[in-house]
């Protein structure tokens, strides 16, 4: 097929008989040409037997060879001293499409078996009115037609196979070969599942009873695997195969279905299956990769008037998700002229980056985004508009030249080539105050226009040899952009800049170029979900880097404050014990005081500003009253969706353990243990208001931490458990007069021993509970001792392996750094450290007697277990709400407590209400006065 001609170069004709740009499709009935003179170092363009011939070296712009053709003629045929330089391509490639087809029919293939489960007289209904308007047929024209079809679903995969085999696509039958073994799998599990495991309503919905007795099969072992097969090879991609397919697959359903051999369901059921097995197997092992290669550039080069003498891929544009899009980029050396800067994109490299791109689309709110997928038509014209709407509004951008289609798959881009380094190419040296300048001037120009760049990183902008700037990349661009957009470039930009020249260089380069106030309306944009991939992942590691700084520094200066107190301590030895014991001990608290404020000291010197606060700050100095309160860009975070999902999950089982709980058990319980419950609950609060406050040595009222604890019951309904507290308790303490690092400190010495003391008590009451069923005396159980042994083992992995190791050890070397320095300070006041330990014990002591006493509400007074098992069921539900991501770990504390009391012997009949009645009591009826507390709390400035 000859490709259409975009657009050609000026004063270029191309020859009538020029070769073709494309070809070598998968739609294509050959093998692509191929010009004999250019090595294809990336392989075939289409799937092939054959291997790939060896790559060679490049020859950069030889002269002409003696006799060789010149002139008009010379594009007749193709040269012989022309050179390619390509990488090896992929031999095959995993396409986003293939796996969203995946999802698809995996969906679809629950859809039919939920309808099949819930709607069983739709169906019955559905299967009667076929019956009755098929049974009309000629029973002569059913059996010719069933034995045609028959003998046709199996004759047309064979004859497809054969056609591709002499055009040397044996990989492609291979594919459909392996997609037809596995469907042939997934059917006769199906069948198993059907037919032993399956509900009533779903067998009946998809089997038929026989004249001799039992039932079809529900899914149709030799229909899926052609299915699989034929879309596995492309088959149904092709007009005529198509067509084929179609009349033998319906004309095969309707002989089934007249005759009685199958239901409508069955048959929509076994075609997805095989549709979907054959894309999950396209997906996985990847698709025969049909990408354009050097010498079909070469070809379309010529195609549309030019002589190319060699193509060599331009090196530093990686294929990430973010910029894969961009397409492949070559410099092409013409015989006569400049060279040229050609851009290629095809199908497989559009698909780069499609799942980051339409979460994108979907997370944030109030920008426009260009289509996920896009065809390879409309790319072009998009990016052909930008070229020239950039040219046209003063930018100095590459100028287009031609535009072309490659084949069925790519299409191509020709720029005038412009020289130059890529910004994040020059040393920080060679940005000069003139380069940065420059860039702005860009961006000014861009948006003169109201054209959004939407990428502008340091691979987007150009430094030739004079200084200027050239800007590039405008393929993700957007014409008639919206001030939000145009506010995105410009914090983008900020962002590029200053982590090459500093925030003060280049917000003031910003501020000379677009004034004052463009610069501080970008400030609400100034955040992480605004920038682009590449910019995020840079301030990410830059943040690690601070963190690291910042924990050496504290570190240093705790050794430091320690080796200071060992020589002052000694000298104080050497004097010979000469000041009584209370002036020792005053020294003491001296010396423990010092090395607190040399921490926190040293803590303050080492905190550093990030690069969006250092932009904020120098833009601040200009506008003082402008806005920096940032806009919500996020319609959902993933953290949201997570909590969604889980939360359906966890009302969908605590509907059903509802609905299974009969309502005589509930009428029946004994309301003295329900009371003794809820004051079991409502003591909770104080015990968690001692184990905070044992950890805080300042002065902080008692009764407004007891209302903080209850605010907390409403704040961990919105957020998950181990998250919502501690926000909560670190903001009350600020708020209560106690500094910020030291808040997050005492907030972090209470969790700390919070876990410390969870797991001890989990392995003593563990131990506990082994003795108590042991014939010994005090042996424990074998579950027990696997357990500690387990928990041994793993340790030593995490030893043993370097990266384990270090990234525990960096954890809990951050962890000690804030916590150790207030644990000093706490040491010094016993009251305190006993008051806070005795709030963690009497914490988990409440909690368990709420559900002791919500057992009892339930056995008229008696207990099933004892308090050391209960008190292990309780810690270990405890421990998977706390790591669950859902608010108030809703589901995984229901569903844990329930299997544990289950395994250790409680029925379940007493179980679930019992369950559902402390969660009740600890979890949900407390919301609405922890509303009310966090709103008090609230206005009263306490939080």
């Amino acid at each position: 097929m000859r490709p259409p001609d975009v657009a050609s170069a000026p004063g270029a004709e191309p020859h009538p008989n020029a070769a073709p740009a494309g070809g070598g499709g998968p739609d294509s009935d050959g093998p692509a040409p191929r010009d004999s003179g250019v090595p294809d170092a990336a392989g075939p363009t289409g799937p092939t037997d054959a291997p790939a011939p060896a790559p060679v070296p490049e020859e950069p712009s030889r002269p002409p060879v003696p006799g060789a053709p010149h002139g008009p003629d010379a594009l007749a045929e193709p040269h012989n001293d022309v050179s390619g330089d390509e990488p090896l391509l992929a031999a095959r490639v995993h396409r986003p499409s293939d796996l969203l087809r995946l999802l698809v029919g995996v969906l679809a293939i629950i859809v039919v078996i939920g309808i099949a489960a819930f709607a069983s007289g739709t169906t019955s209904g559905l299967e009667q009115d076929i019956n009755k308007g098929t049974g009309q047929a000629p029973a002569v024209f059913v059996k010719v037609a069933g034995l045609v079809s028959s003998i046709a679903v199996l004759l047309v995969p064979v004859a497809f196979a054969i056609e591709r085999l002499i055009k040397r696509d044996g990989l492609r039958i291979a594919d459909g070969v392996l997609a037809a073994v596995l469907a042939h799998g997934v059917t006769l599990a199906t069948d198993l599942w059907v037919a032993r495991a399956a509900p009533l309503a779903i067998q009946e919905a998809l089997t038929q009873p026989q004249s001799g007795g039992g039932l079809t099969d529900p899914v149709h072992g030799y229909l899926a695997p052609v299915i699989a097969y034929m879309s596995a090879v492309g088959m149904a991609r092709r007009p005529r195969w198509r067509i084929i397919l179609w009349v033998v697959l319906l004309l095969d359903a309707f002989t089934m279905l007249v005759a009685g051999y199958t239901t409508p369901l069955s048959i929509i059921l076994t075609v997805l299956i095989g549709w979907t097995v054959a894309y999950g197997t396209l997906y996985t092992v990847g698709s025969p990769n049909v990408r354009p290669t050097g010498q079909t550039l070469l070809a379309g080069l010529r195609h549309v008037g030019f002589r190319p003498v060699s193509a060599m891929r331009a090196e530093g544009v990686p294929d990430t998700a973010e910029q894969g899009d961009r397409g492949r980029r070559y410099l092409v050396t013409l015989e006569e002229g400049s060279p040229l800067d050609v851009t290629v994109v095809d199908r497989e490299q559009q698909a780069h980056g499609f799942f980051y791109r339409v979460w994108r689309r979907l997370t944030l709110r109030g920008i426009t985004t260009r289509r996920s997928i896009q065809s390879l038509r409309q790319a072009l014209e998009q990016e052909a508009l930008l070229a020239y709407a950039a040219i046209a509004a003063g930018a100095n951008a590459p100028k287009l030249i031609a535009t072309s289609e490659l084949g069925p798959d790519a299409v191509m881009l020709v720029y005038e080539h412009r020289e130059g380094r890529s910004l994040d190419s020059l040393a920080d040296e060679e940005i000069t105050d003139a380069v940065v300048r420059g860039c702005w001037e860009q961006v000014r120009a861009l948006q003169s226009r109201r054209i959004a760049h939407r990428r502008l990183i340091g691979d987007a902008l150009l430094v030739d040899r004079s200084g200027k700037v050239v800007i590039t990349d405008l393929r993700g661009g957007e014409i008639a952009a919206g001030d939000l957009v145009l506010r995105m470039d410009t914090a983008q930009l900020l962002t590029t800049l200053g982590l090459r020249v500093g925030a003060e260089r280049a917000v003031a380069a910003a501020v000379a170029v677009l004034g004052p106030d463009k610069v501080a309306d970008c400030l609400p944009l100034l955040q992480p979900i605004a920038l682009s991939r590449s910019s995020r992942a840079t301030l990410r590691r830059l943040a690690r880097e601070r963190s690291q700084r910042e924990r050496e520094a504290v570190l240093a200066a705790s050794q430091a404050a320690k080796e200071a107190r060992l020589e002052a301590s000694t000298a104080t030895g050497e004097v010979g014990g000469k000041a009584d014991g209370k002036a020792e001990r005053k020294a003491v608290r001296a010396e423990k005081q010092a090395e607190k404020r040399a921490l926190e000291d040293a803590l303050h010197g080492a905190r550093e500003e990030d690069l969006l606060a250092q932009i904020r700050r120098q833009v601040l100095k200009i506008r003082p009253q402008a806005p920096v309160e940032p806009v919500r860009l996020e319609r959902i975070r993933p953290r949201t969706l997570i909590s969604l999902i889980a939360g359906a999950i966890a009302a969908y089982f605590l509907l059903s353990q509802i609905a299974s709980i009969p309502l005589s058990t509930i009428s029946e319980a004994n309301w003295a243990w329900v009371s003794a419950a809820v004051v079991f609950s409502a003591l909770s609060y104080v015990a968690a208001a001692m184990s905070l406050l044992g950890f805080v040595p300042e002065r902080v009222s008692f009764a407004r931490t007891v209302v903080a604890q209850v605010a907390g019951s409403f704040v961990k309904i919105v957020a998950p458990a181990a998250v919502g507290g501690v926000a909560l308790n670190t903001r009350f303490l600020q708020r209560s007069g106690v500094r910020p690092g030291l808040a997050v400190a005492s907030v972090g010495a209470s969790q700390l021993f919070g876990l410390g003391a969870h797991v001890m008590l989990l392995l003593a009451f563990g131990y506990l509970t082994g003795t108590e069923r042991s014939q010994d005396d005090f042996t424990p159980s074998r579950s027990v001792i696997a357990g500690l042994l387990t928990i041994a083992v793993l340790a030593l992995v995490v030893t043993a392996v370097p990266v384990l190791r270090k990234f525990v050890s960096t954890r809990l070397r951050s962890l000690f750094a804030g916590v150790v320095p207030r644990m000093l300070d706490v040491l010094q006041r016993p009251v305190k450290l006993a008051t806070g330990i005795g709030g963690m014990l009497l914490l988990t002591a409440m909690f368990v007697l709420c559900l002791d006493a919500s057992i009892r509400a339930f056995t008229g007074g008696t207990q099933p277990l004892t308090y050391a098992s209960l008190a292990v069921v309780f810690l270990a539900g405890n421990a998977i709400g706390s790591a669950a991501p859902t608010p108030g770990g809703i589901g995984a504390v229901e569903g844990a407590l329930l299997a544990g009391l289950v395994l250790a012997g409680v029925p379940k009949e007493v179980a679930a209400p019992a369950v559902l009645l402390y969660r009740l009591l600890t979890l949900w009826l407390p919301v609405l006065p922890g509303w009310f507390s966090f709103n008090h709390l609230t206005r009263k400035g306490a939080l």
